[in-house]
């Protein structure tokens, strides 16, 4: 029944992936995010080397995007019991999503043909196999984004941030003058002055927004997950993996770091502290949980330990307390406290032996009666005196 199940989420997966790089890419190259042309300003090597770092990126996140959707989709078909099932059923469902962003190569190959390049005669190739080695990484980060919950909602979260980022971006090109412009993959260069805020390659505003960014996307996606006290690990190091998709894409597209801009040279020397950045807030937030989880669990401890029977120590035997509970219906009646033979009045009618007190004696040894004399019949004296029988008046 499980592996009837995976027909839907592996046809899901490879929807989701291609309709996600279909989106990603119409976006980018509709508000001139991507351009393989020339850009009016002639600087064709930077808008070349921007373009490939997109694609490689965007090829990535659409096939960790339809590894995830189609991984929650199929939750409640496959049993989480199996592992096995489990296991297959997400390789499966990733290398699924794999298939569905390699369109991302060809939607890619086709507008870069038209890319003046004086290295190469086939641009396409080269921006094609850069699509083909985003979609290996997406590959294998999705395979840890279908278990991990807190990586997959990074992932999701910086893809987010940066395509927000882009966008505003462009409308800020469009505000100043400068007209729809490439992108830069996760910069947005505030102010125009070419002097101030900037230290040696650093643009100073640039690095407070990348590093400030991942470290709050890195600890706001990882708190759901360590508030659930999913795996720490995983939660631990979620906040690094958006981030490193971003500088895994700079490294591909510009390995020499030859023929960018400034405002490129700085976002490539960022992306590696951003990696970093990541990881302290989701580091900050699993260990603000754990702390949480044991105070939790101290107080929890503190509350249930008197309802716990104690054990006792295996030298010492255990004490058998005498029951409280009267055994016969005798000692359940109170008996009154019996005077002292010495304070019995001079007409008692019962002897004193009959009365049994808490000074004496239960029972006090009695003396032998005195024989009878020879001839006589012995008679016993009764313990209490029986009353004299009226005899009948005679007619």
């Amino acid at each position: 029944m499980a592996v009837r199940g995976w027909g839907g989420s592996v046809a899901t997966a490879i929807g989701i992936a291609a309709g996600a790089s279909a989106a990603q890419l119409g976006l980018g190259y509709g508000l001139g995010i991507i351009a393989w042309m020339p850009s009016p300003n002639g600087a064709n090597e930077a808008t070349w080397v921007a373009s490939l770092a997109w694609a490689t990126w965007i090829a990535a996140t659409s096939t960790i995007i339809g590894a995830i959707y189609a991984d929650r989709m199929s939750a409640a078909i496959v049993d989480s019991r199996d592992t096995l099932s489990t296991v297959l059923s997400r390789g499966a469902i990733t290398v699924a999503a794999a298939v569905g962003a390699l369109a991302t190569v060809a939607l890619v190959a086709v507008p870069a043909r038209e890319a003046a390049r004086a290295d190469t005669f086939t641009p396409q190739t080269i921006a094609a196999g850069y699509a083909a080695i985003g979609v290996i990484v997406g590959l294998l980060v999705a395979l840890w984004a279908v278990a991990s919950r807190a990586v997959a909602a990074n992932v999701i979260a910086t893809a987010s941030w940066l395509w927000l980022l882009a966008v505003i971006a462009v409308i800020d090109g469009v505000a100043t003058g400068r007209g729809l412009a490439s992108a830069q993959l996760g910069v947005w260069q505030l102010t125009s002055d070419a002097d101030r805020f900037w230290f040696r390659n650093i643009y100073l505003p640039g690095a407070a927004l990348t590093l400030g960014s991942a470290l709050v996307i890195g600890a706001l996606a990882a708190w759901p997950a360590a508030k659930r006290f999913d795996g720490r690990v995983g939660t631990a190091v979620s906040g690094g993996v958006g981030p490193l998709l971003v500088a895994a894409a700079y490294f591909l597209a510009a390995p020499t770091l030859v023929g960018i801009r400034a405002e490129q040279l700085s976002a490539h020397l960022l992306a590696p502290y951003a990696v970093i950045a990541g990881l302290a807030g989701s580091v900050l937030v699993t260990a603000i949980c754990q702390r949480q989880e044991a105070r939790q669990k101290e107080e929890l401890e503190l509350l249930r330990w008197p309802d716990e029977p104690q054990s006792q120590p295996e030298d010492e035997p255990e004490l058998e307390l005498e029951s409280e509970e009267p055994e016969t219906d005798l000692e359940r009646v109170p008996v009154p406290a019996q005077p002292a033979s010495a304070d019995l009045a001079d007409d008692a009618y019962a002897p004193a032996r009959a009365y049994v007190t808490d000074s004496a004696p239960a029972a006090e040894p009695v003396s032998a009666a005195p024989e009878p004399a020879r001839g006589q019949a012995s008679v016993a004296t009764p313990l209490w005196p029986e009353p004299e029988k009226k005899k009948p008046k005679r007619r």
